[in-house]
Formats: C-alpha cells, sequence, structure tokens
C-alpha cells in the first residue's frame, strides 16, 4: 500500500472539505433511515400490482414504473426493506420484503443473466443475514450454482450480455455479482465458487482498466480464445470515457474482494479507482458526479445520485482496511457525499416520487433511458451507507 502517498495526497485535496465543514448540515444518520423507512412504507402502498417490483418513478405520469422479477433490479427493493427493517424495527417493512422473497423465489434458477447477485444476494442474503433459515440457504446456493453455468474457463470471465455465439460480453457491472459466490464457498465447503469469482476479479484486473486508472464498461471477448475482440462504451458516453457508475462498481468490487481474499492487489486497485475519482478534473465540488466525467455538456449535464451512493457505501468500507490517517480523510469524504445526498437537493419530500428516497440517478443516457430519475439501486446503496455510516459513528 502506499498509505503514506495517498494520506499526503488525499490531505490537500479535503483541506477544502475541512474549511466548509462548517457549511455542511451534520447528517444524523438514524434520522435519515427513519425518512427513509417512512418512504418505503408510502411505497407500499403505490404499488398497484401485487406482483410488481418498484423501477423508477415517472414524474410525467405520477406513478411509479415497475418491472417483473426478471428485471435486474428487483432484488433492491426487498434488500432495501431488509434494511430499514433491521434499522427501525418496523415490521410492515419486514412483512412487504418476506412477500417479494416469494416473487423472487423462481429467479434461483434463472441462468440467463449474471445479474443473479444482485437480484438474490441483495435480497435474500439480507434475509438469511437477519433472519436466517434453512430455505433462504438453499435458494442462495441455486442461485450461485445458476451463475456459474455463466463461466468460460477460456475467457476467465462470466459472461454479461447474451449475445450471439462468437460474442462474450463482459461489463464491469459483474464484479458485483461475485459476492454471491464467495458467500457459496463459505456456505458450502465448494471452492468452485471462490475459485471463478477470483478468476472473473483477477481477468478483470488484467483487461477493464485503461492507463489512466479509468474503466472501461464493456469488454466483448472471443470465447474460444479469450482474445479481447473489442471495447464497447455500454453505458458511457464513449468507449474511452469514464462512465461513473462503472468506476463506482468497480471502487465497490475490488473492495470487496479485498474483504473476502485478503489479497493487497485489490486494496490497492480500490485506492487506485478511489484516486482517479477525487482527482478527476470534472468531478463536482459537491462529489455527486456527472453521468459520465467525460460527458459533452459539463457542467450542465445530469448528475448521478446512484453512482454517489455506490461510491459512498464503498468509501465507508474501504476506510476500514487502511491507515488511520487515510481512513479519517475518506470518511470525510463519505460525510461530504452523505450530506448532499441528504439535502432536499437529492432526497424526495415525504410522500413524493412514489415513495423513492433520492432523486437525480441517470440508468442509461446513451439509450435516453431512465435519466434524472429515482432507481431502486440507488435508495439501496443510499441507504446501506447510512447504515454503515451509523455503524461507524456508533463504534466511537
Amino acid at each position: 500500500m502506499k498509505g503514506l502517498g495517498v494520506t499526503i495526497l488525499f490531505t490537500l485535496i479535503f483541506s477544502c472539505i475541512n474549511t466548509e465543514k462548517d457549511k455542511l448540515n451534520e447528517v444524523d444518520p438514524a434520522v435519515e433511515l427513519a425518512n427513509a423507512a417512512a418512504q418505503y412504507h408510502y411505497m407500499m402502498k403505490e404499488l398497484d400490482n401485487a406482483n410488481s417490483f418498484p423501477k423508477t418513478f415517472n414524474k410525467d405520469m405520477c406513478r411509479l414504473q415497475t418491472s417483473d422479477s426478471e428485471w435486474w433490479c428487483s432484488g433492491f427493493y426487498p434488500g432495501t426493506l431488509f434494511y430499514l427493517y433491521e434499522e427501525t424495527g418496523k415490521m410492515e417493512l419486514y412483512e412487504e420484503a418476506i412477500r417479494m422473497l416469494g416473487l423472487l423465489e423462481k429467479e434461483q434458477y434463472n441462468v440467463d443473466t449474471h445479474d443473479i447477485g444482485f437480484m438474490m444476494y441483495c435480497s435474500y442474503g439480507n434475509a438469511l443475514r437477519i433472519v436466517p433459515k434453512p430455505e433462504y440457504k438453499e435458494v442462495l446456493v441455486n442461485s450461485a450454482k445458476s451463475l456459474i453455468t455463466r463461466f468460460n474457463p477460456v475467457v476467465g470471465c462470466l459472461r454479461s450480455h447474451n449475445r450471439k455465439p462468437t460474442d462474450f460480453v463482459v461489463i464491469i457491472d459483474n464484479m458485483m455479482n461475485l459476492e454471491l459466490l464467495f458467500w457459496a464457498t463459505q456456505a458450502t465447503g465448494d471452492s468452485i465458487y471462490w475459485d471463478i469469482a477470483v478468476k472473473h476479479a483477477d481477468t478483470t484486473l488484467k483487461n477493464h482498466f485503461r492507463s489512466d486508472g479509468s474503466i472501461y464498461h464493456g469488454i466483448n471477448y472471443d470465447p474460444q480464445t479469450g482474445a479481447i475482440q473489442h471495447y464497447q462504451a455500454g453505458q458511457g458516453y464513449t468507449e474511452q470515457s469514464p462512465w461513473s457508475r462503472g468506476q463506482a462498481w468497480g471502487l465497490y468490487g475490488f473492495t470487496m474482494m479485498y474483504r473476502f481474499t485478503q489479497d493487497a492487489k485489490y486494496l490497492d486497485k480500490a485506492v487506485e479507482i478511489a484516486e482517479y475519482l477525487f482527482n478527476h478534473p470534472n468531478m463536482p465540488t459537491d462529489y455527486i458526479p456527472y453521468w459520465d466525467l467525460d460527458a459533452p455538456n459539463i457542467p450542465h449535464a445530469l448528475r448521478d445520485a446512484s453512482a454517489a451512493a455506490i461510491i459512498c457505501s464503498a468509501l465507508l468500507e474501504l476506510q476500514k482496511y487502511l491507515d488511520a490517517a487515510t481512513s479519517v480523510i475518506y470518511v470525510q469524504y463519505a460525510e461530504k457525499i452523505l450530506s448532499v445526498l441528504a439535502s432536499p437537493e437529492y432526497t424526495a419530500p415525504a410522500g413524493e416520487y412514489g415513495g423513492f428516497v433520492l432523486m437525480h440517478s441517470v440508468g442509461n443516457a446513451p439509450s435516453a433511458t431512465e435519466r434524472d430519475v429515482s432507481l431502486t439501486y440507488a435508495d439501496y446503496y443510499y441507504v446501506e451507507a447510512l447504515k454503515r455510516y451509523k455503524e461507524l459513528i456508533g463504534s466511537k
């Protein structure tokens, strides 16, 4: 670890935060979690279809936009409910989360998506942690079995997108699904899941990073040889631009890799991603990134609260693994993000936006979908960040 150098660099970066700290509202995570719980209680009543999952909020129609259980975000709603039940003890949130698990259960056998980690570990994983039941463990093991069917040992990765047989697309988002595989080895004793997770991460480490430290969203490999056929912009502005949520997935994913493996190369990579983000000339002063840090209409480009929430949650874990001085700086950075997300600029008014907590996220700007909206994963990682921050300040 380059602890001293990182500390000196970040001390300079955060000097502006320290001088402005008095201007920021202190974030009380218990208050914000209670507010989020109230919003999700409202959201429960806004769902007009008992078999649907909230996806976003359509401001023009003033109604929730929903999906079925196969949508990649289906696990975030029950996952957020479990987090909020854990923090508030509100049984109606728990009961709604359990109801949603019943709708998700069949996805344990879904071999057509790499997002089964998002779908099942964020939901059933939280359920198992909070109220352990053998049936939850069985669902998660089956989900891990489904996920590893997408592994190609020649490429060294799990397939992300389903395309023609000559394509093997891997996106940085897939790093997040490896947590399910690590859990599966811990739960079953079978190392196959762990080994695949490590191989996928190592291939990503080798190929997904540009020379400046930024991350490609997608790579199309030759499934027969493992050679890179081409890079793809995916949800970024261009093939070479730093799509903000992609950088966030990388930061979170490699931090998680270090948690399980204790391999310093993953910790070093997480720090490098953080340094890249902190030092990018287009990072806004309030630290809520533009949807792409090279978007063409900066400073008028859309911000992405979902990327900020993921970065914030990742930082609050990452700081635990660093030297004391650097840890303080990471916490200050996370506090700044939380203070902005908790402000009226990004937190939805009570009883509005269909019950979503955060406003102003971007799903897929190039496709002109989910632009400047509320999103379930923005809420999930924001609530997770608040939970982690509450635990942090409660331990001091």
